[in-house]
């Protein structure tokens, strides 16, 4: 049962239409953060529970992976009701009181737009597979077999095989760029739109402070079906699909990343005006063209506010020459654009292993390259555990839960290794999380790095994430200002950002041996509070391995 839709108003919050810009957002994957009812599974309740621990990091808002009711086949990611909660997460009350107590301690909401898609039993694609002539028959996208009853063009699906699925209903397929039980929206359809916007409106109302939108760039196909040209051997990567998927042999120019979505997103970004503080971020999936499609739906201020894309979230381990490169080759695409950088999510293998370093300097290296992050131009996302240092777990195949490595085992594992629960306490069961064996394994070296462990320690990585979270907060440039490039060469990287009279000095050191970066003779004063090794003299930075330094040019 639906409840009726109100606002949540709450004037403690001052209205800042430009919070978005520069915010660190913590991600929560709700099955995972905190169990409060002993099921295994974590919940709105639990979110509620540990909001302190977020609150207190210093981030600026959470995203909160989807709790809407769904046959669970990819975890939530298969909507069968967009308005209202799934059972196992708790109710629409439970939400509201979440809201409440986000707010209360300073913390925007930011939900799970998943909107490119629904699950297979959704009212509207039950209604649209029954027959050709339905009011929702064109609500989905479906197409007539080839004479020889193939599919209808040579599309893939990222989680394999044909992004085609036959229905003996409509005697059509129906595209599904995920799992089958996925069908795509029909985007073309205006009718389809209005009722997703009016589902943003129904979470707003709620007093959602925005969106983080899946699959972005998904939302629109070729009206044509044309089949996508192979992609060069030489051209594929591992960016947004493992190296194993076949996905990767195409250039998906008629599937996704299509023009016509610029049109919905200003409707999208008409139904965000309509609220105080409305914001969204875009997941944008797209090996051969990321940054171009970040740069085009957030530029011009009438689109999504800000985008990521997946060139921090690949194998390929970050370097100095990548940092440069990426802000560099955005800012030429998109000068009034904004994007949102993220390190780990609940889809990549967590980076402490993805680039993972050994425990003896893992923890130093994780330091630097948070700093660098949480020092680029643009917002942040934090994946939950990240700030603990958390691995990518090690499960075994039983123990899989996620379809997409179980159909591509064992050369890819899945996305369940990111997914494990968090652990708050060494010595209680399950590190906390719950009292009943959770959904997913709690790994044994996940204990050592609870949070527990590292509260008050100032060595650890968590105190380091909320001293630099504070310091970062000290100095508005950071979040917000300008980003220009100084020389530094081999594993170093240097660069000022400055807004208004405010100019920093940024210099990370992403090797393990000392380095020395030349500024040019120029006088340099250092700022306090970052608490990373570095030092300056004589208009040059010394730094120790995976060091950093902050300051100012005087």
């Amino acid at each position: 049962m639906q409840a009726a839709m109100r606002k949540i108003e709450n004037p403690e919050i001052a209205v800042d239409r430009d919070w978005w810009r520069g915010a660190v957002i913590y991600q929560i994957y709700p099955r995972s953060y905190q169990d409060s009812n002993g099921d295994g599974i974590g919940d709105l309740q639990g979110i509620i529970e540990r909001l302190p621990h977020i609150a207190d990091l210093g981030a600026d808002a959470v995203w909160i992976s989807p709790f809407f009711k769904s046959p669970m086949k990819d975890f939530g990611y298969d909507i069968s009701d967009y308005l209202d909660i799934d059972p196992m997460f708790g109710t629409l009350d439970d939400f509201d009181a979440m809201i409440a107590e986000a707010h209360r301690l300073g913390l925007k909401v930011m939900i799970d737009g998943v909107i490119s898609h629904t699950s297979d039993l959704h009212p509207w694609f039950k209604e649209s597979r029954s027959s050709r002539d339905n009011a929702k028959a064109d609500w989905y996208v479906w197409a007539d077999a080839k004479p020889d009853g193939s599919p209808p063009n040579n599309w893939l699906s990222i989680f394999g095989g044909s992004a085609w699925q036959w229905d003996t209903r409509r005697m059509q397929y129906y595209l599904h760029n995920f799992l089958s039980e996925q069908p795509d929206l029909n985007f073309h359809n205006r009718d389809v739109q209005d009722a997703l916007l009016d589902v943003a409106r129904f979470w707003l109302d709620r007093g959602v402070d925005g969106f983080r939108l899946d699959t972005i760039n998904f939302y629109f196909h070729s009206a044509g079906l044309e089949d996508n040209p192979a992609l060069p051997p030489e051209q594929r990567n591992d960016q947004t699909a493992p190296a194993v998927n076949p996905y990767n042999f195409q250039d998906h120019i008629y599937d996704k990343s299509r023009p016509e979505n610029l049109e919905f997103l200003a409707r999208f970004r008409a139904v965000l005006d309509e609220y105080p503080a409305a914001a969204a971020v875009g997941e944008v999936g797209d090996s051969q063209r990321g940054l171009e499609v970040v740069a085009s739906y957030t530029a011009g201020g009438d689109k999504v506010q800000m985008c990521y894309a997946f060139d921090f979230l690949a194998p390929e381990k970050i370097t100095a020459a990548k940092v440069r490169t990426v802000l560099e080759d955005f800012g030429k695409a998109a000068a009034d654009g904004w994007s949102c950088w993220a390190f780990s999510n609940h889809d990549v293998v967590r980076h402490a292993s993805r680039w993972g370093m050994g425990e003896a300097d893992g923890t130093a290296y994780l330091k630097v390259i948070s700093a660098l992050m949480m020092s680029l131009r643009g917002s942040v996302c934090i994946y939950q555990g990240e700030e603990l240092g958390l691995t990518e777990a090690g499960l075994a195949f039983e123990d899989l839960q996620d379809p997409y490595g179980i159909r591509f085992w064992p050369e890819f594992k899945g996305r369940d290794g990111c997914r494990t629960p968090m652990v708050w306490n060494k010595d209680a069961k399950n590190g906390g999380f719950s009292s009943a064996k959770p959904w997913l394994p709690v790994p044994a070296d996940h204990l050592t790095k609870a949070v527990d462990t590292q509260e008050g320690d100032a060595a650890s990585l968590l105190e380091h994430y909320r001293r630099f979270l504070a310091f970062r907060r000290a100095h508005p440039a950071l979040a917000k200002g300008d980003i220009s490039f100084l020389k530094a060469d081999g594993d170093t990287v240097a660069f000022t950002r400055r807004e208004g009279n405010e100019e920093i000095v940024c210099v990370f050191n992403l090797g393990s041996t000392a380095a020395n970066v030349d500024l040019g003779g120029r006088g340099l004063q250092p700022l306090p509070g970052y608490g990373l090794d570095g030092n300056a003299n004589a208009g040059a930075v010394r730094l120790g391995g995976y060091g950093a330094w902050f300051g100012r040019f005087v």
